[in-house]
């Protein structure tokens, strides 16, 4: 007697793609050239309000000292290294996927930033930057007098 398997096209796509993971990762450990390392993006939110931009990042498991952050010509840039922890030979991995290696992150922002005043705060592996717009890129207000009233408007200088 025979048994009816019924076709679930969800387990094959899933099959196949465990399969090309295990192609790669076996191709990429057998290359002398791999050193188990990468360089990777960083994610970033970028938030803009009337008087800063807000940029935080999350790097859980890296100490603040591996961190450099600079601001140079309207540009942000946020770099650094994940360390990989220490392997020792008894231990067998069945999953590696945590990132490790370098990783930059530039960014270009719309309006000048006044650079002195950039803040920089690093909490439970997020960091959080605070980049105070320089003043005259500031909205202001401009009062403007037409038939004895006094009308307001906001100006936003570029």
């Amino acid at each position: 007697m025979s048994t009816i398997i019924r076709y679930n096209p969800l387990r094959e796509a899933m099959s196949l793609s465990r399969q090309m993971d295990r192609l790669m990762e076996g191709a990429m450990r057998g290359s002398e050239l791999w050193d188990g390392s990468m360089d990777w993006a960083l994610p970033l939110d970028v938030i803009e309000n009337d008087n800063e931009f807000i940029v935080k990042a999350s790097l859980p498991g890296i100490k603040p000292e591996d961190i450099e952050v600079t601001y140079h010509n309207q540009t942000l840039t946020v770099k650094g290294e994940m360390k990989q922890e220490e392997d020792t030979s008894e231990e067998k991995y069945h999953l590696h996927e945590r990132r490790y290696g370098m990783f930059s992150r530039s960014i270009t922002l719309p309006s000048d930033v006044n650079g002195d005043a950039i803040k920089a705060d690093f909490d439970n592996g997020v960091l959080a930057l605070s980049l105070p717009k320089k003043e005259e890129v500031k909205a202001k207000r401009i009062s403007i007098q037409s038939s004895g009233k006094v009308i307001e408007a906001k100006v936003k200088n570029k």
